[in-house]
């Protein structure tokens, strides 16, 4: 046989094969382009109806009632068509997912999305250009960098910095201490490298300091970077939730007279249940005064940014030596969309490796930008894409009015909960959440700790309660060891109406509750039909 007649041969029995088995039926290609388009669209369509049909944030299923629906589900057998499989995720997700656009979503830190970003999710996903080299991404490469480079100007990091986008804050959180712990080793310890010889001797001395309302990521990061929790030293926070200065500044002096070596200060600009931002000029100066690394978690408060009337509220971090970004909490986009940022590109080169099969040394000496040599992630999602949309379409200002509208809606919340006897709010907001706890006084409870484990628990259950409902999401915290719940407010939908209408729901909840638990129902708990949450603003 020749070689004609062995590639003609081949090539019939290559496409006997495909007709055959059919997998060529679903790769995106040119030639698939309308199997992709009809798939789309029958994809839409069930998001529309999903979306046009549900007024609650939640169906309220439990665990075990959902689970029981996959137990007949066989993976290795194909359900044979895209409308079989779109009605079977129909009924196993969509039917009972929880669902942060809603107005009554209020419990953690899931913004809704924009349109420009889920028509870059879908532009992404079909191209599926990987970020790690130039020759899997290209035009990609040069989109991340200038979304890069424009955060860090918009925060006036200076002409030397740079950074990657990231899986999500706690990885920033993570690149961070472990830029911070081979600085110091680097520059302190005779340029001792970590990436070659592993840690140095004096590892489990070195010491990270943050505020006891910090995210925690912190701790989890110092036990992967092989210092273990013990090196995370919390710092007492002030009655704003806002880390101590003078606690910080005493804090490491006590450490260093222990003998123990400080090497950075992780400040937060936004804590998850406050929003609180540290004092950062003068966590700044401290870290100045004893030559540590400082960075700056503003995996919530980077939506200041962009901020008409609120963008203050981060000065300070501009000196900070690396900043945490989680665009998908305070600008609109989808899951995931973060950032890690340094003041000084150079740093960077702690995470940097060169294989010869993908990033070569002589790649970056000719000038090849192959993002994974300042990255953790090597395979990495064209997440800049989702931003870089958002930015051209909609524009960073009307961002900003979306983040100022939400924190001012949290600042009315905190007014309207504050006028309300049978509520305890804890702060006055700084930007979009609300920590307070349903606390009616209780004439027949006379023993404080008593009242306190009652209390603790039924704001346990109001938050279980409206959860099972499905009526609204709201969050739970701990705070002092008390029971709260917590509003996150991102949705710029969500009005004043729709708060005072979840405030009813957990002084239903809540008042329900304590009639089941206390001894004089009558006279103890009031009339729901007479409460009201009519407040003039």
């Amino acid at each position: 046989m020749g070689s004609l007649d062995v590639l003609e041969y081949l090539g019939m029995h290559t496409s006997k094969h495909q007709h055959n088995t059919g997998e060529d039926d679903f790769i995106f290609h040119e030639d698939n382009l309308q199997r992709y388009e009809s798939s789309i669209l029958n994809a839409l369509a069930l998001i529309k109806k999903t979306i046009g049909n549900n007024e609650k944030p939640f169906s309220g299923i439990l665990p075990h009632e959902l689970a029981s629906q996959f137990a007949g589900i066989d993976l290795d057998t194909p359900l044979g068509s895209v409308d079989a499989a779109l009605k079977e995720i129909e009924s196993i997700y969509l039917k009972d997912a929880v669902f942060f656009h809603n107005k009554k979503y209020l419990a953690h830190l899931n913004c809704p999305v924009v349109y420009p970003a889920v028509m870059a999710e879908l532009i992404l996903s079909s191209i599926n250009s990987s970020m790690d080299t130039w020759d899997q991404s290209v035009g990609g490469t040069l989109i991340e960098q200038k979304i890069i480079d424009w955060s860090c100007e918009h925060l006036k990091l200076g002409q030397q910095a740079d950074g990657v986008f990231t899986s999500g804050g706690s990885q920033a959180n993570l690149m961070a201490m472990l830029l911070a712990r081979d600085h110091y080793c680097h520059t302190q310890l005779n340029q001792h490298s970590n990436k070659h010889c592993g840690l140095p001797e004096c590892a489990n001395k070195f010491r990270i300091f943050t505020s006891e309302m910090s995210h925690f990521s912190v701790q989890k990061s110092a036990a992967l970077l092989g210092l273990g929790y013990d090196a995370v030293i919390t710092v007492d926070c002030d009655h704003k939730f806002k880390m101590k200065a003078a606690a910080l500044r005493k804090a490491i002096a006590a450490a260093k007279n222990s003998g123990l070596i400080p090497i950075a200060v992780m400040a937060t600009a936004g804590t998850t249940d406050f929003g609180s931002i540290d004092p950062l000029h003068q966590i700044a100066d401290i870290c100045d005064e004893f030559g540590l690394w400082m960075h700056a978690d503003a995996a919530y408060g980077c939506g200041l940014m962009a901020s008409n009337t609120r963008r203050h509220l981060l000065s300070g971090i501009e000196r900070a030596d690396s900043i945490t970004m989680d665009y998908h909490k305070s600008f609109l986009q989808p899951v995931s969309s973060s950032a890690f940022l340094v003041k000084d590109k150079a740093n960077l080169n702690f995470v940097t490796h060169h294989a010869e099969y993908l990033n070569p040394l002589s790649a970056h000496q000719e000038g090849t930008p192959n993002l994974v040599n300042k990255s953790l992630q090597t395979t990495r999602r064209f997440d800049a894409l989702k931003l870089w949309l958002t930015l051209r379409i909609m524009g960073l200002e009307n961002i900003g009015r979306v983040f100022d509208q939400v924190c001012a809606l949290a600042r009315s919340s905190h007014l309207l909960c504050s006028l309300d006897p049978d509520l305890d709010v804890i702060h006055e907001p700084e930007l979009s959440t609300l920590v307070f706890r349903f606390n009616p006084a209780l004439p027949a409870i006379n023993h404080s700790h008593a009242h306190d484990l009652l209390v603790d628990k039924c704001n346990q259950h109001i938050r279980k309660a409206i959860f099972r409902s499905g009526e609204a999401v709201i969050a739970g915290t701990r705070v002092y060891d008390r029971s709260y719940l917590k509003f996150t407010l991102l949705n710029p939908q969500t009005s004043l109406l729709d708060i005072q209408s979840v405030l009813k729901l957990i002084k239903q909840h809540g008042f329900e509750y304590l009639q089941k638990h206390t001894e004089r129902q009558s006279t103890l708990i009031p009339a729901l039909t007479n409460k009201t949450l009519e407040v003039t603003l």
